[in-house]
């Protein structure tokens, strides 16, 4: 774990001045293999399967000051948010877990989720959904969920734009669901598209002026289009500054860095 956390410094420091968006958004080195091992075409989804929890990757753990907590279980997870996919840089070197990263295997690196775990990963925008068996940590870079193998990233559909929208769904490892949901990629793409919008959360507050307060700094800074997303209840107030929507990921990485000059450190993706 150790050295995937190092490699991935190296690679964020890097890709901070130096990004390939010609290359789907992978930094220097890494990326597919010119001439792929495997047909990608022949690979089936993982097939999720009661499992220990694995004695490395599941303690807290730190990365770039921040602390995470892995869960000690799947229950009732699902959210949605920007998946990236890592390649050949770390192809062969061992994972969170301890085994060895296999890109052409269906799996996939998360912050939290237990290692293993089993996830359906569904794109948004082309409503093509694979399964991976979750054995790694990562990634950390600006606000990515899920980090997906080569294999599930090309089944996707998000290997030449380097990032897509997506849900992300726990898989219960019983025998029923086993037979429901092991099925090969081809028979689950259900071609199902949501019209998608990207917004970059920067605050919420329980008090409006606070909100205001913070639209009217990022306004003045060009930073925007800003608005306040009024969810309050009669016991409950709560005001949601965004930025958005946007038309990109990309965007919303450039805006991530805009807002860290205005000190705020915790702006996260939101997708609806």
């Amino acid at each position: 774990m150790i050295k995937r956390f190092a490699a991935i410094c190296a690679l964020i420091l890097l890709g901070a001045c130096t990004t390939h968006p010609n290359k789907g958004g992978y930094y220097q080195d890494d990326g597919p293999h010119n001439v792929p091992e495997k047909d990608i075409g022949t690979i089936a989804n993982a097939v999720p399967r009661a499992e220990p929890l694995s004695e490395k990757g599941n303690k807290p753990y730190a990365v770039f000051g921040k602390t995470y907590h892995p869960l000690k279980n799947t229950d009732g997870y699902q959210e949605r948010g920007v998946a990236s996919w890592y390649g050949k840089k770390f192809h062969g070197n061992s994972t969170s877990s301890g085994e060895p990263y296999d890109m052409y295997a269906m799996t996939a690196a998360h912050k939290t989720l237990p290692l293993p775990s089993y996830v359906e990963v569904k794109n948004l925008q082309n409503g093509r959904s694979v399964i991976v068996r979750v054995n790694d940590r990562g990634p950390f870079l600006h606000n990515r969920l899920i980090d997906l193998s080569y294999a599930a990233a090309s089944k996707l559909g998000i290997v030449a734009t380097g990032t897509g929208l997506v849900e992300v769904s726990a898989i219960a490892t019983t025998e029923s669901v086993i037979e429901a949901e092991a099925l090969p990629p081809s028979q689950r793409y259900d071609s199902v598209t949501e019209n998608v919008k990207i917004y970059l959360q920067v605050g919420a507050f329980n008090q409006k002026q606070n909100a205001e307060g913070l639209k009217t700094r990022l306004a003045k800074n060009n930073i925007g289009p800003v608005f306040i997303q009024d969810k309050s209840s009669s016991n409950n107030p709560i005001y949601r500054v965004r930025i958005g929507p946007l038309d990109s990921v990309a965007h919303s990485d450039d805006l991530v860095e805009k807002v860290r000059l205005q000190g705020i450190w915790d702006a996260h993706i939101i997708i609806e």
